[in-house]
């Protein structure tokens, strides 16, 4: 359920309060004996909850130091209101008063984002769900339109993440890669933007050998799923999103452990951050074209499961030399990125839960981001930055992509060595982006 976040001058009576605090501001607060034996220290997203003086819950929501505020701790700040609001139904909040040199239209929006994101729980299979009451938060402070506009697309963009949350939360007995184009369908409708889905024949008929090579230990037939918004008027450009799609990854013949198995579900995480976005795009309006593509299937091990030592062609031509069947995501994603470049946008950025190499290099609170432009890589980055999303860029060495080399093949899909693997990856990616393409390539394993 999306939370409305209205900007007010007066919140409504009976609204319970979520009131910010400063480090500064617990010197002399009237509280301080009881916050401090609470251990309360107003760091950001910490949050007390006090009664007032008619024993009325009053929410305090720490915002950390006055000096170093950023938007991201107005994001955190939003999404501790929403966690600890969650047995309520209307809150108030005076946060934005804590915005100081702040901008206070990317503040608005940031704070909106949080609770957004905040309220978000997953209980579609739950036989006695309790999700959060939440459903109005009036946020006390000026700025009017711009403000208000603010919390609305702030609002929107979290809804678009919960999207690609309840997408991620499925599990893959029930998100086959038919269910999640029929969704993808249904969003379309609902948010404003076209959807293509390739069935198998399609599929076949353009020489899609990864996403077929990865289908075939599989009893359910892949998709491909092809997005598209336009903007209003003539688009500056077109950018084009890849996500990967695999639906529950087993490891194929190369199997995984069954504690490496557990969380495979979510191993469409590309692609559903794909469909996400899209679902945003009618809120943020960019003056460019937005092109989507999702190769979905599963990884299994069927009769007739991808072995290794096959070679798959590629839908660009290039052949490949199957070394591992649990590195199938480069595989799909292999074809969606030759696809994507046939249409020659401006520039690509896919997302992939691709390798445990990422996370072992970053760990798994942030994307390992590698490329072949550097403009492009440092602007996609800039914009997570933006969005509170960390990442950090990797080596894309020329010199390593002899360790992809075949003997009867174009490459091999892993280079058998220990070191390396989230570039070696981003390197194998990178011979199917078309010539003179901007990409960048964001591995969100973890």
């Amino acid at each position: 359920m999306t939370v409305v976040t209205t900007l007010t001058k007066e919140a409504p009576e009976g609204a319970v309060p979520a009131t910010g605090v400063s480090t500064e501001g617990l010197v002399d607060h009237p509280l301080q004996g009881f916050l401090d034996a609470q251990g309360f220290t107003a760091e950001v997203g910490q949050t007390q909850v006090v009664p007032d003086a008619d024993g009325r819950p009053t929410i305090l929501v720490g915002v950390g130091p006055d000096a170093d505020r950023t938007i991201d701790d107005l994001r955190r700040a939003g999404g501790a209101i929403a966690r600890a609001a969650r047995k309520h139904r209307v809150v108030r909040t005076d946060v934005l008063d804590h915005v100081g040199e702040l901008n206070p239209v990317l503040a608005a929006q940031a704070l909106a984002e949080g609770i957004g994101l905040g309220q978000y729980t997953y209980t579609v299979l739950k036989s006695d769900p309790k999700p959060s009451l939440l459903e109005e938060v009036h946020v006390v402070g000026k700025g009017g339109k711009r403000v208000q506009d603010a919390l609305d697309l702030g609002s929107a963009i979290a809804d678009a993440v919960g999207v690609a949350r309840d997408l991620v939360n499925e599990p893959g007995g029930t998100l086959t890669p038919p269910a999640f184009a029929r969704e993808a369908v249904s969003l379309g409708e609902s948010y404003g933007f076209e959807v293509t889905v390739l069935d198998k024949p399609d599929i076949e008929a353009a020489g899609m050998g990864g996403l077929l090579g990865v289908n075939r230990g599989s009893e359910i037939d892949p998709r491909f799923l092809e997005l598209r918004w336009v903007p209003e008027g003539k688009p500056r450009g077109a950018v084009a999103l890849v996500g990967k799609g695999i639906t529950f990854d087993s490891g194929g013949l190369s199997i995984k452990p069954s504690d490496g198995m557990l969380t495979m579900k979510g191993d469409m995480g590309g692609g559903a951050a794909v469909v996400g976005a899209f679902c945003a795009l009618s809120a943020l309006r960019p003056r460019v074209e937005v092109r989507g593509y999702v190769p979905l299937t599963d990884n299994m091990t069927g009769g007739d499961a991808m072995r290794l030592g096959d070679v798959l062609r590629i839908s660009n031509g290039k052949t490949v030399e199957v070394h591992n069947t649990d590195a199938e995501g480069r595989l799909v994603l292999a074809d969606a990125l030759s696809r994507a470049s046939e249409a020659a946008p401006d520039a690509i950025v896919d997302l992939a839960t691709l390798t445990g190499a990422c996370m072992v290099a970053l760990g798994d609170d942030r994307a390992g981001v590698m490329g072949s432009h550097d403009a492009w890589v440092e602007q996609v980055m800039a914009a997570g930055e933006a969005a509170g999303e960390l990442s950090w860029r990797l080596p894309l060495p020329d010199e390593w992509r002899s360790k992809l080399d075949s003997d009867i093949a174009d490459m091999k899909n892993i280079s058998g060595g220990r070191y390396g693997g989230a570039s070696i990856a981003a390197l194998f990616l990178k011979e199917f982006v078309g010539e003179g393409i901007p990409w960048a390539h964001l591995d969100i394993a973890g």
